[in-house]
């Protein structure tokens, strides 16, 4: 019993050094107070506080403090929360885990484990039925560059109308 303990043990310390060397590697960005405890003590930022509540623009929004694309702007809506919402995430980014009052899920970025906010299902906001609400004090925007903007072109012949 006292070995499989042992046993046991040696496994979760080494899984915690590997994860440790892992967030080592990355180059992680200097966070201020607030952000520290938003991102690292899982604190929540006031609602209808955050820049990127009502930001509309188009881009990617990463990890503050890793820089890892997290979501689409094109899958950002406005769930009348006060918090910044999305009924997706780029795939593999967000990492789902329960909360620790048991009852929500919290959401981390996969790749350094940043405190992002919780993602709530079945709500019946958008088609995807999924809401991440996401502190913006876990978040940085990339704005999309013109090439990405424009994607399609319209052409007209014909009258001046395009008929």
């Amino acid at each position: 019993m006292k070995k499989s303990i042992l046993i046991l043990l040696l496994f979760v310390i080494s899984l915690l050094h590997a994860d440790g060397n892992k967030l080592q590697q990355l180059k992680l960005n200097k966070l201020t107070e607030e952000e520290q405890q938003v991102i690292l003590f899982k604190a929540t930022e006031r609602p209808f506080s955050g820049k990127y509540y009502k930001f509309n623009e188009e881009g990617v929004y990463l990890c503050k403090q890793c820089n890892a694309p997290l979501y689409k702007s094109s899958d950002k809506f406005d769930a009348y929360c006060g918090w910044p919402s999305f009924d997706d995430a780029i795939p593999g980014a967000v990492k789902r885990v329960r909360d620790a009052d048991g009852y929500r899920t919290e959401i981390l970025c996969a790749q350094c484990g940043a405190h992002l906010g919780h993602v709530f299902l079945g709500e019946g906001f958008t088609q995807k039925d999924t809401r991440y609400c996401v502190n913006s004090l876990s978040l940085n925007f990339q704005k999309a560059d013109a090439k990405e903007r424009l994607k399609q072109a319209y052409f007209a012949g014909g009258c001046f109308w395009g008929c």
